[in-house]
């Protein structure tokens, strides 16, 4: 019973990551779509949040490979963890370009469009990461 217990608060924590990745791309959606006229269709909404809540789903909460710090001296222990740099800085990036462009919607503010680039450019890369960091972090399970 206490398997299926922590099973079910990971499936419950990893959705809640999903729906806040969906609501990041929603806002970035929006903001991009805002700007570029013929992104302002609902298909690139969904594609937006469906990437968002995959990315995170996957990205986030990836099992780190041991940590042994008497052997730190040999070069496996010496390599940086993949999985685990791509989804700090993937959840990072993406979070953060969600946060400007709910700072641009909330303030009605019309940046110039390499601005509206930047956002979506940082969007799509963070959340690539993340998932990129989902897939290796299970490959290796």
């Amino acid at each position: 019973m206490r398997i299926r217990v922590r099973q079910s608060a990971h499936v419950l924590e990893r959705s809640g990551l999903a729906l806040a990745g969906a609501a990041c791309g929603v806002f970035v959606g929006a903001h991009v779509g805002s700007s570029v006229p013929w992104l302002t269709t609902q298909g690139f909404l969904l594609v937006m949040m469906l990437s968002g809540a995959f990315g995170f789903y996957l990205g986030i909460d990836t099992p780190q490979i041991p940590f042994h710090p008497h052997e730190e001296g040999t070069p496996a222990e010496r390599k940086i963890d993949a999985a685990e740099f791509l989804s700090a800085v993937g959840t990072f990036l993406a979070t953060l370009t969600a946060f400007f462009a709910v700072g641009i919607i909330i303030l009605r503010e019309d940046p110039h469009i390499v601005w509206t680039s930047l956002i979506m450019a940082g969007w799509v890369i963070g959340v690539v990461m993340q998932i990129v960091a989902g897939a290796i972090a299970r490959m290796r399970r």
